[in-house]
């Protein structure tokens, strides 16, 4: 393994749920490549990632943490993924972008499931992925049953490379099983080669053994010689667990402590020896490896204030320069990233990480060439949106700079997104969950200098009547000069659900010219923005059947308030009745979980329509419910409690539903209220 040839610059995620250990991970590699001589502290704010004032206030990742570096001649780019499921399109977007990328998980057999969706991502891209169990220098941590509970949700056979050695109750070093080497384990520093104990000889023939049956399912020349009792050399063992890797048909097992710096080395080592080079990556995007014109792909933009608008990229083929030009877009400025610190460079090379300033027609996603600009086939669409604030500027001047500044949000990161609702003339902000959009306000805050408010967003119910109606009513004034005269007979009928709104007129004899029947249509119309109850009127038929003009004070204004009358006398008469919308969704979660669906849903006024395991995900279902848009607000917070936030869901309008009793008054009198305030 000394003897290995330098390889072309590479670049690994790091990857899992959050509080697990990921930025601690980052900074322990750092420290073993020698890019920092001390190792920061998420507490103390000095990591080298995670140094946004978003990411300091809440001691957690809020954006991806990109650190190019060197380790043993080898340039690496190393980037440290949020590990919140709200900020996780940044993570999938990363992902797209890495040769290899590291699974950091607690050793907690009974929280297993939070890495589920990651090892399903990585799987169906087929992106090459490590497990490393973190925190494993707590007492009374069983490696076997861990490794049980992760093989019982991965999409691939795992591998243990080493085995734990044990003093007491605490794990304290690791046998490596090729090398068949024991190394314990000193915080903050170099592992200390030791003998192998005699009582681990059994348990550690028994790993190696089931180690090679596993790598001999992708290889057949390892399964002729284990069937003539034949084992491998350490070379050879290496050259299988290297290709296996690589192609994705395993998932390597390693395990220590980042916080105390154990088993970094070995992670970072194996690593080293077995991570695919940039030209797997490029084939796997499509792209040409083998092109020495530059191929650029860009995983992530970001809008970093005074510098403008940056796209960070990895560079598959090729050599990028400063200045050049990709599909038309001038490349203005190229920087090397490590965590907040970015140091301008001329040139970039293939199977590198750097920004790329001020290309302001590209886009997260594309594939960058000399002559065209493509996104590959499977890159990761904008996750579903889960939660909604309603949001306005504090300072009613900064209303037309707001929707500027939400679009550059939304291009840094497209699980956001906002859109104004005309029915409840609130300007809506839609993302992952209440932190997700928590912290995007704060960077309105932070980069814009906008403070913004933001509230549970209203429910736009409508209303509708129950039975027919007759109105006559009629509009005179006189002021002097010409006044204002209007005389109408209007049926107002229910519809059935859906069908809108129809206006039609069946005038004898000319009582009305039909050169007024568009202004009684808008009249009509005018009034059903707001009904008797207080909201939009949907689902009925207008016609006007009789009336009377005048020849001198008749005017659209006159007939369109004519008909406006109409509608507010007779409407309260047609018995009118609150329509709530109701979503169609779709929940997916963990099978273990399905039995408190009933629960859920019930408790949100909801119907279970039917279930079903998830296509292509093991042990997941599909529940399909109906629920109404008022309970739909912090649903996802609740089944995210409940799956141990792995739990989600896709939705749609379906329809509108009549709404009575007690909950139909507490709207209407809140309404009523709302109205009055306004």
């Amino acid at each position: 393994m000394s003897n290995k040839s330098p390889s072309a610059p590479r670049c690994a995620a790091i990857v899992g749920p959050y509080l697990n250990g990921k930025t601690t991970l980052l900074e322990s590699l750092l420290v073993h490549c020698g890019s920092v001589n001390r190792k920061g502290s998420i507490k103390e704010g000095n990591t080298v990632g995670d140094a946004s004032p978003e990411a300091r206030a809440r001691q957690m990742s809020t954006e991806l943490n990109v650190a190019s570096t060197e380790y043993m001649g080898e340039k690496w780019t190393f980037i440290d993924c949020p590990g919140s499921v709200e900020l996780v399109q940044d993570t999938f977007n990363a992902l797209m972008a890495v040769d290899a990328a590291v699974i950091v998980c607690e050793p907690d057999p009974n929280k297993v499931l939070t890495v589920a969706p990651m090892m399903k991502f990585l799987s169906d891209n087929s992106i090459p992925h490590i497990l490393f169990i973190n925190k494993m220098d707590h007492e009374m941590v069983s490696a076997r049953e861990m490794l049980e509970a992760l093989q019982s949700v991965a999409n691939r056979p795992l591998v243990l490379r080493c085995i734990p050695m044990r003093e007491g109750d605490r794990i304290t070093g690791h046998i490596d099983m090729v090398q068949q080497r024991a190394f314990k384990w000193k915080e903050g520093g170099a592992s200390e080669e030791v003998d192998v104990p005699s009582t681990a000889g059994d348990d550690l023939e028994l790993a190696r053994t089931t180690m090679l049956e596993a790598l001999s399912d992708f290889d057949d020349k390892l399964l002729e010689d284990l069937l003539e009792d034949q084992i491998p050399s350490k070379e050879e063992t290496y050259g299988y667990l290297s290709n296996a890797f690589q192609e994705d048909s395993i998932i390597p097992v390693f395990f220590g402590s980042a916080e105390r710096n154990n088993g970094v080395r070995r992670l970072l080592k194996a690593l080293r020896h077995e991570a695919p080079e940039a030209s797997r990556l490029a084939e796997r995007l499509g792209a040409d490896a083998a092109s020495k014109d530059p191929m650029v792909q860009v995983f992530k933009t970001a809008h970093a204030g005074h510098s403008g608008k940056q796209s960070f990229a990895r560079v598959l083929a090729g050599e990028l320069s400063d200045g050049m030009t990709l599909n038309g877009t001038r490349v203005s400025g190229l920087f090397r990233l490590f965590g907040s610190k970015q140091d301008k460079t001329a040139t970039v090379g293939a199977g590198e990480v750097a920004a790329l300033g001020r290309m302001e027609a590209v886009a997260t996603g594309d594939l960058l060439s000399l002559t065209k600009t493509a996104k590959p086939d499977g890159w990761p669409d904008p996750l579903t949106p889960l939660f909604s604030l309603a949001i306005h500027a504090e300072n009613r001047s900064d209303e037309v700079k707001l929707s500027g500044a939400l679009a550059k949000l939304v291009e840094e990161d497209p699980s956001l997104s906002y859109n104004p609702n005309k029915d409840t003339n609130e300007l809506l902000l839609w993302g992952q969950g209440e932190m997700h959009l928590l912290i995007a306000i704060d960077r309105l805050k932070n980069r814009a200098n906008m403070s913004v408010t933001s509230y549970r967003p209203q429910v736009p119910y409508k209303e509708t009547i129950r039975k027919p109606v007759s109105q006559h009513a009629r509009h005179k004034k006189q002021s002097g000069g010409h006044g204002q005269f209007g005389d109408v007979h209007i049926d107002i009928k229910p519809l059935p659900r859906g069908s809108g709104f129809q206006f039609a007129q069946k005038i004898t004899g000319g009582s009305v010219p039909k050169n007024y029947f568009s202004a009684i249509e808008g009249g009509i119309l005018d009034y059903m923005k707001r009904g008797p109850l207080g909201f939009q009127v949907v689902d009925i038929s207008t016609t006007l059947t009789d009336g009377q003009f005048h020849a001198v004070d008749s005017s659209d204004m006159a007939f369109r308030a004519a008909a406006q009358l109409a509608m507010r006398e007779g409407m309260p008469k047609c018995n009118p009745v609150l329509l709530e919308p109701i979503f169609k969704v779709e929940l997916s979660l963990p099978n273990d979980f399905t039995s408190k669906v009933q629960r859920l849903v019930s408790g949100r006024r909801g119907q279970i329509l039917g279930f079903d395991a998830k296509p292509g995900w093991k042990g997941w279902d599909e529940v399909s419910v109906r629920l109404p848009q008022s309970e739909m607000h912090d649903l996802i917070v609740d089944l995210r409690s409940m799956t141990l936030g792995v739990g989600s869901f896709n939705w749609e309008f379906d329809h509108l539903q009549e709404l009575s009793g007690r909950d139909a008054d507490q709207v209407v009198a809140a309404r009523a209220k709302s109205l009055k305030q306004n």
